[in-house]
């Protein structure tokens, strides 16, 4: 039997010290970049005083001069190439692949080592500019300096329209939808950017969409046999209801596990409080799009 003493025990954690920080690597996360967060359009307002741009179903990703955070604050491992032509202005904004395809991009993006091939197909689509103390009229004169600016290939500025009319707004989202477009964004021209949730930046859908948390899959039937056949989820109240739509064959395979965060669409509410029509979206992973 070996003793040692609490001298001996001390010098050989510190010879063995630098040992243990070269054999396990830290990983540390930026703090939470401070975003300003969208509520949902309601006919009434004065629209002239919005912009008016697509609602791009990507992963929002805040440049902060040197690397893409989430919002909370993870870092996204773009390759070197990627950026090295950005500026070092703060910018917020989405990386993107084009409409319908958030599932390939969420796998492209989250990887730590990542793939030159698969990063030749993303853009990064600047809507905001978090640093500027301008209105958000002056930030779209500054983006579009930028845009004309950059030397980049993979840094792109949505396009911003001014607002008109209700019945204008709706035809437009009528045609960004039918084209596979997730639906379109206003911000308030005067408005500055502010951390947090607020009527100044508004989401325009047809539908609404929240969050809910898997608590369980129930048996497919007939075509699904063997598969599952829906969703039960959980709201944050502790409701729960069952969500059986909205799945291709391959997520009816591998559903979403118990305990994930997923998003869904729903028209209103039953008379009972709970969804309406509600039809999958997306897994939740680490905000994507979101605003």
């Amino acid at each position: 039997m070996y003793s040692f003493s609490s001298r001996t025990l001390s010098s050989l954690f510190v010879c063995f010290l630098p040992v243990l920080f070269l054999s396990f690597p830290l990983f540390v996360h930026s703090a939470p970049p401070k975003l300003l967060l969208a509520e949902v359009y309601e006919e009434g307002i004065e629209l002239e005083h919005y912009w008016v741009s697509e609602k791009l179903d990507g992963v929002r990703a805040y440049w902060n001069g040197e690397h893409f955070l989430s919002k909370r604050g993870h870092e996204y491992k773009a390759p070197d190439w990627f950026t090295e032509r950005f500026p070092g202005t703060v910018m917020d904004g989405e990386l993107w692949m084009g409409r319908g395809r958030f599932a390939e991009l969420s796998g492209v993006v989250r990887k730590q080592s990542p793939v030159d091939e698969e990063w030749r197909e993303v853009r990064y689509m600047v809507f905001d500019l978090p640093a500027s103390s301008l209105p958000f009229s002056g930030r779209v004169k500054q983006m579009r300096e930028l845009s004309a600016s950059s030397e980049s290939s993979f840094l792109r500025i949505i396009e911003q329209r001014q607002g008109a009319s209700h019945a204008e707004l709706m035809t437009r989202l009528d045609q960004v939808t039918s084209s596979g477009g997730e639906g379109l964004m206003l911000h308030r021209g005067n408005s500055l950017y502010r951390a947090g949730r607020s009527s100044d930046v508004l989401k325009v859908k047809r539908y609404e969409d929240s969050e809910a948390v898997v608590i369980g899959h129930t048996e497919g039937t007939g075509k699904y046999e063997g598969m599952m056949g829906a969703l039960v989820v959980e709201l944050e109240g502790g409701r729960s209801f069952k969500i059986g739509t909205g799945f291709s064959d391959a997520e009816r395979a591998a559903p979403p596990p118990i305990g994930a965060v997923i998003s869904y669409k729903f028209y209103g509410l039953t008379s009972t409080g709970l969804p309406r029509f509600a039809s999958f979206l997306r897994i939740r992973d680490d905000e994507p799009g979101d605003l």
